[in-house]
């Protein structure tokens, strides 16, 4: 069953941007609001997807500092001699 919602507050250029992209579309902006809610709530929040790449790959952590590393790539620059 569905749901009607409504949303109280929107910022007069938010409005106006939905509007505009609405009518790019041909659609209401119920339409074009419906299909942009529906497409933000099917799509993973970033806690679950570091969550999965955390379970796919549990040792792809590092355990080497950033300053470390860019020290390690800048001395293979400058080479032995320098």
């Amino acid at each position: 069953m569905a749901t009607t919602l409504q949303i109280r507050d929107v910022p007069d250029d938010v409005s106006r941007i939905l509007k505009d992209r609405a009518k790019a579309a041909g659609q209401s902006l119920s339409q074009y609001a419906l299909a942009e809610l529906s497409r933000s709530a099917r799509r993973p929040t970033l806690d679950v997807v570091w969550a999965e790449i955390r379970e796919d790959h549990p040792r792809s952590r590092v355990s080497v500092g950033a300053a470390e590393l860019i020290r390690a790539e800048r001395d293979a620059r400058e080479g032995p001699d320098a």
